[in-house]
């Protein structure tokens, strides 16, 4: 208490000052329309400007969220395009509605871990099989094929990367629709894959981009890359051609399961052709 009264005896000028300054301050404000309004305003712009601080917070601290609602929200458009993309047909008077008919569904799961320095690299997903995730389901992102679901538990999956030596993918050329298997080669640089098994007669162009033939997991028309080395020779009646992948695995953090509704059917009756060989 002694030195509280020592500071105030020490600084009284000080503190009258402020006093008095208030005061005339109350008085200008209260008493003149111009001085109020400059306040007003002035207070205003300062606790908007908080309130613009605050809601950014807020904002970025709620941005997991937000991602995971719009990762669901791009899983149920994609169900969606579908019905735009796959026409209703008529078989003896009975339409096949694809509105209601749809073949591919999509799962979101985040990404908790990923190698892509090995030989054979795998990823990890948060969601197993409670959540619908079967052994063989293709893995996609927002922006191009991620791999294929290995092994599951009741709460997790993992995934043998693209990024792995023995991942094949059907997929196709854009302007000629020639399709080969995709792979990740012998370049061991997560940018690169290769395109093998593509007659050596079909014109490619530097550039050209490469989807997903819809012959294997996959739907049709997944974007997996574009052409940049062309010329590679990979036997006597086929070429190798050198892709650069659009999915960046470096910083991949949200996948898409796909499901095949029809898949189970379609492998059944494929089983029942004869051995070729």
């Amino acid at each position: 208490m002694k030195n509280l009264w020592l500071i105030l005896t020490k600084y009284n000028a000080f503190f009258l000052f402020i006093i008095f300054f208030g005061l005339a301050f109350y008085l200008a404000v209260q008493n003149n329309t111009f001085q109020r309004a400059s306040v007003v305003n002035s207070s205003n712009h300062l606790v908007g400007a908080a309130y613009e601080k605050i809601n950014a917070w807020k904002s970025y601290l709620h941005l997991s969220e937000e991602n995971a609602l719009l990762a669901e929200e791009n899983a149920a458009l994609r169900e969606q395009l579908q019905h735009y993309t796959m026409p209703d047909t008529v078989v003896q008077g009975v339409v096949n509605d694809t509105v209601r008919d749809v073949q591919y569904q999509y799962i979101v799961a985040k990404v908790t871990n990923n190698s892509i320095h090995q030989q054979n690299n795998y990823i990890t997903l948060d969601k197993g099989r409670r959540h619908g995730i079967e052994k063989g389901m293709g893995v996609i992102s927002s922006s191009g094929i991620v791999g294929i679901v290995l092994h599951v538990s009741e709460h997790f999956a993992t995934v043998q990367s693209l990024l792995h030596s023995e991942t094949r993918i059907s997929a196709a050329l854009e302007d000629s629709q020639a399709f080969g298997s995709l792979v990740w080669g012998d370049s061991y640089d997560a940018r690169f894959g290769t395109l093998k098994d593509i007659p050596n007669h079909v014109k490619v162009r530097n550039g050209e981009l490469v989807y997903t033939s819809g012959f294997s997991l996959f739907p049709p028309g997944i974007l997996a890359g574009k052409v940049i080395e062309s010329g590679i020779t990979g036997g006597d009646s086929f070429l190798d051609i050198k892709i650069e992948l659009s999915t960046q695995f470096h910083n991949l953090q949200q996948v898409y399961v796909v499901k095949d509704v029809l898949a189970k059917e379609k492998a059944t009756l494929e089983s029942q052709n004869d051995d070729n060989g």
